[in-house]
């Protein structure tokens, strides 16, 4: 689930850099896509509080955002009923504020028997205290934590796995800062000719 990555949210967005928070969700969500993992995309009163970045909303054309009134995402029957016709049984949840929107519903999730991971990167909170008391409070409950790079290495596991090993590169370059520029540069020096010298 990815929650209400929205520009009200962002605005008051002080415990990461807004630009690398946006960033990791849309690595995030571009990871999922790659290893086909169901992503539910949801927002709340987007009439006022502006709908999901479009640099999270592109990588499901089509997909419907359930927008909901609830602040508390697992109390939104819609968003539920979407969540269980997926089959899965475990939540990975990253959204905007951490102590809010991610807390309320990891915690509601974790208390009816479901295994949940929050990823801290693509989530934030309105200060960097109310972002590491929810951890906390998560973690407490009995929530896993990861960031959205680490989730993507889990899922790929192996790099012979070549029906995803491509797409996971392209999202590492897109979105993968150092990583991804490395791996330009490895590209490029060998794909360059060694120079000869004349005898």
């Amino acid at each position: 689930m990815l929650i209400d990555h929205q520009p009200y949210q962002m605005a008051n967005l002080n415990s990461h850099d807004p630009q690398i928070a946006l960033n990791n969700a849309t690595g995030l969500a571009k990871a999922a896509k790659a290893f086909n993992v169901p992503v539910i995309l949801t927002s709340v009163v987007a009439a006022r509080g502006g709908v999901i970045f479009p640099q999270i909303t592109d990588v499901f054309p089509g997909q419907e955002v359930i927008d909901r009134t609830l602040i508390n995402t697992w109390e939104d029957p819609n968003v539920v009923d979407v969540v269980k016709a997926t089959g899965r049984k475990q939540l990975i949840i990253a959204g905007l504020w951490t102590e809010v929107c991610v807390a309320m519903p990891t915690i509601q999730a974790l208390g009816e028997g479901w295994d949940v991971t929050v990823v801290t990167d693509a989530c934030g909170g309105v200060s960097v205290e109310a972002h590491q008391l929810a951890i906390q409070r998560m973690i407490g409950a009995g929530a896993n934590m990861i960031t959205w790079l680490a989730l993507a290495a889990e899922w790929q596991r192996d790099w012979a796995r070549g029906e995803t090993a491509g797409a996971l590169t392209d999202v590492l370059i897109q979105h993968a800062a150092g990583s991804g520029i490395a791996y330009l540069w490895e590209q490029q020096l060998l794909n360059t000719p060694v120079a000869t010298t004349a005898s």
